[in-house]
């Protein structure tokens, strides 16, 4: 699979329902091309997470992974209130998503198909996401924080939804003034100041 560039939002696939992978592709050459250029976009861009739809490609598939140096840029209290924990590479494919209590955490998300701008997004603390690795073996993982808030944005994509359809929209920017003006503040004091 030659190299994509990731979709920007106004592209029809990103509001389209991406179709399950069909039993005879896992194990494929193909699908493990998919998975293979997927990382590498997500890599290059960098980001946490990315859903076959942001290439271009209407599949279930979704790969994420959290390094350490992703997370440099925020301190230990930073790192503690948002539950970023680095995790290594996964890929999920036709994921299926359980939600644990309500949507109980709020903070910045931004997206590489958004490029440039970020909001705040109430998000579930913890889920648990069961699917299939590319190999088809079964893969289930019960997480919580910002593991379990990057599984729910990547799956929304798969279902054709992208957090400016979850966003509190008083919060939506430019990311360098949310980084200046808001970055520091607590999503409680983001949300009263901007009356979100």
């Amino acid at each position: 699979m030659a190299k994509h560039d990731i979709v920007r939002a106004g592209h029809p696939v990103l509001r389209g329902v991406a179709e399950v992978v069909a039993e005879e592709e896992f194990g494929s050459k193909s699908l493990r091309e998919l998975v293979k250029t997927m990382v590498e976009a997500m890599r290059r861009a960098p980001g946490v997470g990315l859903a076959a739809p942001q290439l271009g490609v209407a599949k279930q598939v979704i790969v994420l992974e959290d390094a350490e140096r992703l997370m440099a840029a925020l301190n230990l209290e930073q790192r503690k209130a948002r539950g970023r924990v680095p995790f290594t590479l996964r890929t999920l494919i036709n994921p299926s998503l359980e939600l644990h209590g309500e949507p109980e955490t709020v903070f910045f998300e931004g997206c590489l198909s958004v490029p440039g701008f970020s909001a705040l997004v109430p998000r579930h603390f913890r889920v648990t996401v069961r699917g299939r690795d590319e190999k088809g073996d079964a893969v289930e993982w019960t997480t919580e924080g910002w593991p379990a808030r990057i599984l729910q944005h990547e799956i929304d994509h798969l279902n054709g939804g992208l957090y400016v359809d979850r966003m509190l929209s008083r919060t939506f920017g430019v990311n360098d003034e949310v980084a200046q003006r808001w970055q520091l503040l607590s999503p409680a004091d983001v949300r009263e100041k901007l009356r979100a």
